[in-house]
């Protein structure tokens, strides 16, 4: 059951820095949701390819949209920018339902009523969406490293897992945990998850999920989740995770040794390799073809060796992560 008022009692917040080719696309999908939002704000972190001027422009043509340039979200003045400028969206949003976007991504018009309702109803206090790879727009890798980064390859997948991709919460819930964390700029998301689940019990929603196009390489798609277990290990967090990752590292090397005496070890692993990287979503990566498949098996096999050598890094390692647009 969608709301049933003309304009839904929620803001929409989104924080951007050099984001010239994807914003046009995310801010038209963001404005034509149905119901509209109260407003959309957009936090600019100090732009200089041509992201601000468009954000200001869209501005002057729709009231809808409150676009903030705000320079200190950028890591020359915060060691966590993207949550800064969340926080700083949100602290400056009108409503008391927030749903956080993302400028790489886009939403289909009920995307925001489905992730919002138990919200506005009072039945909720956080929802997550997740996220659903473009069906229009996706290169091999990207489907391969998909279920790492809790990317589902259909719209109708259920989804328990958190992303700020498609997530909403109430200004309550988010005062009371303090906000999003501004100590990292990776994985802030999963910080907040962290917290809100101790605080709320989450509402799932499958029929609001954003529409992610990554465009990755496996360089690309290694080097992010490189990153993604650096801050893991800066932050202390996801313990079981590295501790799995090395395990699975070590009988990898154990089966390529047992070769001399026997083939047994080795195809035991690789027959266990195989579920892993083919039981999450089965189903549905066939329809992407046999690059797909072989790009999903190299992917999965490279997994637990980019986790736990990055994660053992993070934990000694106090170097701030940098990204294209914030370097």
């Amino acid at each position: 059951m969608q709301p049933v008022s003309a304009i839904q009692p929620v803001s929409i917040v989104v924080t951007v820095l050099n984001e010239a080719q994807d914003i046009p696309n995310v801010i038209a999908s963001l404005l034509a949701q149905t119901p509209p939002a109260a407003e959309v704000v957009v936090v600019d972190g100090g732009s200089t390819d041509g992201t601000w001027e468009f954000l200001a422009a869209t501005m002057a043509a729709d009231p809808r949209l409150m676009a903030i340039r705000d320079e200190t979200c950028s890591l020359k003045h915060s060691a966590g920018p993207v949550s800064r400028g969340r926080n700083v969206a949100i602290a400056a949003a009108k409503s008391d339902v927030l749903a956080c976007a993302d400028a790489g991504c886009s939403y289909a018009p009920d995307w925001l009523a489905n992730l919002t309702t138990p919200l506005v109803a009072g039945n909720a206090e956080y929802s997550l969406g997740g996220t659903c790879l473009d069906p229009d727009d996706w290169t091999v890798w990207d489907v391969a490293s998909a279920p790492y980064f809790s990317i589902k390859l259909s719209p109708t997948e259920p989804t328990k897992s958190c992303t700020a991709r498609s997530m909403a919460f109430t200004r309550s819930l988010w005062q009371r945990i303090g906000g999003f964390p501004e100590s990292v700029l990776v994985g802030e998301d999963t910080l907040f998850d962290m917290q809100a689940r101790r605080a709320a019990t989450p509402a799932f929603i499958n029929n609001a999920k954003a529409l992610y196009r990554p465009h990755n390489t496996f360089r690309s798609a290694t080097h992010q989740m490189a990153r993604y277990a650096v801050s893991d290990g800066q932050s202390r967090v996801r313990w079981a995770r590295l501790v799995r990752n090395t395990l699975r590292c070590l009988i990898h090397l154990l089966a390529v040794f047992c070769l001399f005496w026997s083939l047994l070890p080795f195809l035991l692993v690789f027959a266990f390799e195989s579920w892993s990287a083919f039981h999450r979503d089965d189903k549905y990566i066939v329809r992407f073809g046999p690059g797909a498949l072989v790009a999903r098996m190299a992917f999965s096999l490279a997994v637990p060796w980019v986790i736990a050598v990055n994660h053992m890094r993070g934990l000694f390692t106090r170097k701030s992560l940098t990204n294209r647009q914030n370097a």
